[in-house]
């Protein structure tokens, strides 16, 4: 009965299938992975990313980077999460997309995204909120719940729709009134322009001066800017419109160099082959001597430039 009862330790079949090819893991990648313990605050989805980045950098040449994310992903895993792991179907996981689909099912669920998606689409700026501080609160919503669905134009309306009014004539004023008229990954990209540039900005704060309020004999729906902040606003437009105009310029200017040049129809073209040629070679000649003695000497300017005048 003792022996019964104490039976010599024997570990569990694993739930991954083992491979057929051979991979050597080498023990210092081990301690740069990153870990996961079932806690609330964490994220699956941003634990994958990281642990998918880590794999790519350490990949071995000929090696499938699949299998790599196989065998280490356990390694991940802690606590709850781990225990999760053990207790799968021994030889119910044969892939790496298996395991990852398995795991976001498990710590991921579905009541999980409807309430990220909530917050996405019920998304509004606080009192007194900065315009990138509302920016990038709202665009970690966007990022912790991947797979949202929502289309581009739709991420832009929700949170242009519930900027307070101070957040829209900013954003009105650096693009000169034409939010409206960008298409949907041209108005998140200066979404992120415009919070971007905000930021360096020395924005009173409410205790100083209070929260920007309309003018007392403004019309109703206008707002104004602290002047501050408004000249920043203009500086920002006007500067962000230069740079798109000398972009636009240097673009022309490639476009013309890389244009092949026709050949001219004029006898100049085989001037230097004939007579005058040879004259003209001789007065250059001549000249750039004249010039080069003259630096010499440390001659004037004018005379510099009355003798390096050709006389033809």
């Amino acid at each position: 009965m003792r022996d019964r009862m104490h039976r010599p330790h024997m570990s569990a079949p694993s739930c991954i299938v083992p491979p057929i090819e051979q991979l050597v893991i080498r023990p210092h990648i081990v301690p740069l992975l990153p870990t996961f313990h079932r806690m609330e605050s964490e994220n699956p989805y941003l634990h994958i990313k990281e642990f998918e980045e880590v794999c790519n950098t350490f990949q071995e040449g000929g090696a499938s980077i699949d299998l790599m994310r196989l065998k280490l992903f356990p390694f991940t895993l802690k606590d709850k999460a781990k225990i999760w792991l053990n207790s799968r179907r021994p030889r119910s996981i044969q892939t790496w997309t298996d395991l990852q689909a398995k795991f976001l099912k498990k710590f991921f669920p579905t009541h999980r995204t409807n309430s990220l998606k909530r917050q996405i689409s019920n998304f509004s700026a606080k009192e007194n909120e900065k315009f990138y501080e509302c920016w990038e609160r709202y665009m970690e919503v966007v990022n912790a719940c991947p797979h949202h669905g929502f289309d581009t134009w739709l991420l832009v309306s929700y949170f242009y729709d519930d900027m307070s009014s101070s957040m829209k004539q900013l954003l009105e004023t650096m693009c000169e009134g034409d939010f409206m008229s960008k298409n949907p990954e041209e108005a998140m990209d200066f979404l992120s322009y415009v919070a971007e540039v905000s930021r360096g900005w020395d924005e009173p704060n409410a205790r100083e001066v209070g929260r920007m309020k309309s003018q007392p004999n403004a019309k109703v729906g206008m707002y104004t800017l602290n002047e501050d902040i408004d000249m920043k606003a203009k500086v920002a437009a006007m500067t962000r419109r230069l740079e798109e105009l000398e972009m636009k310029k240097m673009q022309e200017v490639q476009a013309i160099s890389e244009t092949p040049v026709q050949a001219s129809r004029v006898p100049f073209i085989n001037l230097m082959s004939t007579w005058w040629g040879s004259v003209l070679r001789f007065q250059l000649c001549e000249k750039c001597l004249g010039i080069k003695q003259m630096l010499l000497d440390n001659s004037s300017p004018i005379t510099m430039l009355h003798m390096a005048t050709p006389t033809i």
